[in-house]
């Protein structure tokens, strides 16, 4: 476990080179925070990657899955593990955005208004099934995810450090549902689709559930690892290097999202509406710098970036109605666009 008992050195500077001992304490904060995920969630191990990378990166998720593959019990583990405030909103059409940001109330005694934060200043935000929520209120988190703040009367209230915002949308179940805007959609940086488990993982997730395991009154032990831990982390994580060959290769990706037609097979091609946006080129030096510090390394080698292909990209790309009407995943696309580059 990480000890905590003393204050964490100042971060160094961006650019300095990573100790052997930073990174074994990298190790030990993010060992800790994924054995206590694997305690509670059954397999899911890509979901926990990608909470991870979330973690240290400060980014956010989008989560899409038929319901019960234990995205809550995820997201809530996950905060439990770091000592994090956690909130769970659930999405409805009637939800207003002060329901999110948080409103003012007269107090009546005081003659004054009073400002009440709303459950979006948490560390750790759950939106359970955005997707019926109205443009409107969807709108609203806009701001909090992307500038880490909240305006509510004029006012500007930052938000806690680490915010992360978890968000699941149920693919199968479209009545009275919202299409989210792709403004909305390129702040998440990554979006992972969940699988049914395993029939041995669903044995376990059965054998847990008659062990106690997920019992509120269990009290899980400590971690040892802080909010305090989680920013170093975060900082930590800024300093891994990446050489200018790997940022070429992922503008030179970026760019074939955008021009498909002149890289992919034009029966692919013809697919794509949209390409990318920077914000892709942005999230994929955030995530293969999160995802080298997972695998206890200082630096971002290529296949850090093959390896988060779908997870940046499968939400960014945009593909016609032609697409859904054939069957033709935004994976197969995106598989499409890294055969077409050299791997530097």
């Amino acid at each position: 476990m990480t000890d905590t008992s003393t204050t964490p050195p100042p971060p160094a500077a961006v650019g300095t080179p990573i100790s052997p001992a930073d990174l074994e304490r990298a190790a030990r904060v993010v060992g800790a925070v994924s054995h206590a995920f694997s305690r509670k969630v059954v397999g899911q191990t890509g979901l926990r990657d990608t909470l991870l990378i979330a973690l240290i990166t400060g980014g956010h998720v989008l989560l899409e899955s038929v319901p019960g593959l234990a995205k809550t019990t995820a997201a809530a583990t996950l905060a439990q593990s770091v000592e994090a405030s956690f909130t769970r909103i659930q999405c409805t059409p009637d939800l207003l955005p002060s329901d999110i940001t948080g409103t003012q109330i007269y107090d009546a005694q005081k003659s004054t208004f009073v400002t009440q934060l709303g459950p979006v200043h948490s560390n750790f935000v759950l939106l359970d099934e955005i997707n019926r929520s109205s443009a409107k209120t969807q709108s609203a988190m806009l701001e909090a995810m992307q500038e880490r703040q909240t305006s509510i009367g004029g006012t500007v209230y930052p938000l806690p450090r680490p915010f992360l915002v978890l968000a699941t949308q149920n693919p199968i179940e479209q009545e009275g549902t919202y299409q989210l805007p792709e403004a909305q959609l390129d702040r998440f940086l990554l979006k992972e689709v969940l699988d049914y488990p395993s029939p041995a993982e669903e044995a376990e997730v059965i054998r847990r559930i008659e062990a106690g395991v997920y019992d509120e009154q269990q009290v899980d032990a400590p971690t040892g690892v802080s909010l305090e831990d989680v920013v170093w982390l975060q900082d930590l994580a800024k300093r891994v290097y990446v050489d200018a060959s790997i940022v070429n290769y992922i503008v030179q990706l970026i760019y074939v999202t955008r021009h498909p037609q002149q890289y992919i097979p034009g029966s692919l091609a013809d697919y794509v509406q949209f390409g990318a946006s920077p914000r892709a080129s942005i999230a994929f030096m955030q995530a293969a710098r999160a995802l080298a510090l997972l695998h206890g390394r200082d630096y971002v080698i290529p296949e850090d970036v093959k390896h988060l292909r779908h997870g940046v990209l499968r939400h960014r790309v945009i593909l016609g109605y032609e697409a859904t009407a054939d069957d033709v995943a935004p994976e197969t696309i995106i598989d499409a666009v890294f055969a077409s580059v050299q791997t530097p």
